[in-house]
């Protein structure tokens, strides 16, 4: 049985993630190991701060795992941090980035069999995004290869504040039959460990197929 899974719409770490507690609960520990790499060319030092100053809040430690390249991803000493933790969190950047260094890595591999055997794992807009596949692509809409920690859905982030035109571009291009979820920030899409879907935090969450609107119970368990 995997463990719990969080797919967040973006501005994470701030007020309204009060599905971080739960989180923290689920793990059954007071550390979260995050994992800046999306934000690799964004400062991801900065993503490690955020990260530090919300969970200290919640009486967590944080320890921020630098993997930022390719060989930090096939590191050793890296994935074995992964394996140790009970609580993984990917940041938001660039979901391309996050894709090209952890596919195929030793780091991707912790990652998988870690959370397969009940480690917490979250994902915040691109992090998110890039667990699926299909995987969204932000710069355009259309549709790409992920990670496929979960098949057959497709994730688009910061529903309340994505461009119009963008998002009804994605919904069309939607392959036939797959669940799409659009999700705003501060607001997590949380997969239990028996498989259901719930939304927590400050926003909504919409599930189209077929470019209607559907319930969580399209997405897959």
């Amino acid at each position: 049985m995997s463990g719990v899974l969080a797919l967040v719409g973006g501005a994470e770490w701030r007020e309204g993630c009060t599905f971080d507690a739960q989180l923290l609960e689920y793990s059954g520990g007071r550390e979260v190991t995050v994992l800046p790499t999306a934000a690799a060319y964004e400062h991801p030092e900065h993503s490690v701060d955020w990260a530090t100053q919300w969970f200290e809040a919640l009486g967590a430690k944080v320890r921020g795992l630098m993997v930022l390249g390719r060989r930090d991803a096939d590191d050793e000493a890296n994935a074995t941090a992964v394996r140790e933790s009970r609580f993984l969190y990917l940041s938001g950047g660039s979901p391309m980035h996050l894709r090209s260094v952890l596919k195929g890595s030793a780091v991707w591999d912790a990652v998988v069999s870690t959370w397969r055997d009940g480690t917490v794992l979250a994902g915040s807009s691109a992090g998110a995004m890039a667990l699926c596949d299909p995987m969204v692509d932000p710069r355009g809409g259309a549709f790409t290869v992920g990670l496929g920690l979960i098949e057959q859905l497709a994730f688009v982030p910061h529903h309340d504040t994505w461009s119009p035109d963008k998002a009804k571009r994605t919904i069309a291009l939607a392959p036939r039959g797959l669940p799409l979820v659009a999700v705003d920030e501060r607001t997590a899409v949380i997969r239990a460990t028996d498989g259901t879907w719930s939304v927590h935090g400050a926003g909504s969450a919409v599930v189209f197929v077929d470019g209607r609107e559907s319930g969580l119970d399209a997405l897959p368990g």
